[in-house]
């Protein structure tokens, strides 16, 4: 493995374990097991590692669900792809963490526009069967924030450092977005 790669192992690692507040050069060139005139040569400075790991991170959690599984039944595509968004947040509570901070401050991350346009695609394939109660966009929000707010029981939970919430917690967020986006007739069949 070259050390551009070796280094953005190390810089995800850290990411994983310590979050981003405590990502430091120095944890990462240990780990990598370079000087940091290495990862500044590959990298340029701190900042872009971080951006580069963070960019990674979202390429790896799409790939995740480009090759999933998923259901011929849209809703029920909606609903499996909810579920992996969530249990990839809840598996890296510090990972996941540091790449929402990264899409709130507004950076421009190729693998997140893709991951939020899989969306888009899925709920235009349940509007396409007649069974969306709302516009595409509108139900493309509130399924993204409904995710992230589950995702972040979990980020939360690890602060606090309590028990991760219960299933009947995150599923009932699911099924209630579930509930506000589909039409009269659909929503029986979402369960």
């Amino acid at each position: 493995m070259d050390t551009r790669a070796t280094l953005l192992i190390a810089a995800l690692k850290v990411l994983e374990e310590e979050g981003e507040a405590q990502f430091s050069t120095r944890s990462v060139c240990a780990i990598a097991n370079v000087t940091a005139p290495t990862l500044y040569h590959h990298y340029g400075s701190a900042d872009g590692l971080l951006s580069a790991a963070i960019a990674e991170a979202f390429t790896q959690f799409l790939e995740s669900k480009k090759v999933a599984v998923q259901s011929t039944d849209p809703v029920m595509a909606l609903c499996e792809g909810w579920d992996d968004y969530v249990r990839f947040a809840a598996a890296r509570p510090r990972l996941y963490a540091a790449m929402m901070s990264r899409v709130l401050e507004g950076a421009q991350i190729p693998a997140a526009e893709q991951a939020f346009a899989l969306l888009i695609e899925r709920i235009a394939a349940i509007a396409a069967k007649g069974r969306l109660a709302l516009a595409v966009e509108v139900a493309a929000d509130l399924i993204w924030a409904s995710a992230n707010a589950a995702s972040l029981l979990y980020v939360t939970a690890q602060l606090r450092k309590t028990a991760p919430p219960a299933s009947a917690v995150v599923e009932n967020i699911r099924e209630s977005a579930m509930q506000a986006i589909l039409n009269i007739e659909s929503k029986g069949q979402s369960q």
